[in-house]
């Protein structure tokens, strides 16, 4: 647990959980599944070549709720958003370097994950504070906030412009935008910079952390 730094910081009836390792069963509030795959080939850049997103999730589904799940039982709506029907799930993807992370909702809710490391980006955060309206450039953690929210919602990188983020602090925080909320902190791993994680849903629920950051 101590690889995760940070997790239980979140407290209150919507806090995070770091739940153990195991079966989760599905009808349960959001259940997010962090993994570092270690041994990732890299592109001609030196860039590292991560999984698909459908194979990180049916292997995720696997984990949480030990659910045999093909790439063909997932679907997209016109928003691009993640479902599994048969599972009665909505499911989000996020990855950066040699981490993933697949967050987990029913099917009731929409939800969004992003993970967004430290790495020097300057002219992108400055183009997002001046989106989001604000004289100052734009945080890695606005960065994942931002992403998350796109995932769960409506939004479009070209039609959220006008969008505005909360002050942050821990927990659910409302957006005005169909009623979803974001909520993001900071996993601080061993021998790596600290990765910013940010879930976005529409409507405020507990949210429980799995881990197996040493998966080959």
């Amino acid at each position: 647990m101590g690889a995760l730094m940070g997790l239980l910081l979140d407290a209150g009836p919507h806090g995070y959980t770091l739940a153990p390792d195991g079966p989760a069963a599905p009808g349960e509030p959001v259940n997010v599944l962090v993994r570092r795959h270690r041994g990732l080939p890299r592109d001609r850049m030196g860039q590292r070549l991560g999984p698909s997103g459908r194979s990180l999730i049916t292997g995720a589904l696997a984990t949480l709720y030990g659910a045999r799940v093909v790439p063909g039982d997932l679907d997209r709506d016109a928003h691009r958003r993640w479902s599994v029907p048969g599972l009665g799930l909505s499911v989000s993807v996020a990855h950066c370097g040699e981490f993933s992370a697949v967050a987990c909702a029913p099917a009731a809710l929409t939800v969004g994950v992003d993970l967004q490391d430290e790495r020097d980006r300057p002219h992108a955060l400055r183009w997002l504070g001046e989106l989001l309206g604000r004289q100052e450039p734009a945080l890695i953690r606005d960065f994942a906030e931002c992403e998350a929210l796109i995932k769960a919602s409506h939004l479009t990188k070209e039609t959220f412009a006008g969008t505005r983020l909360p002050a942050w602090r821990p927990g659910w925080r409302p957006t005005g935008v169909g009623g979803h909320q974001v909520r993001s902190l900071a996993l601080h791993t061993e021998g790596t910079t600290p990765l910013h994680l940010a879930l976005a849903c529409d409507a405020p629920a507990p949210v429980r952390f799995h881990h197996h950051l040493e998966q080959e």
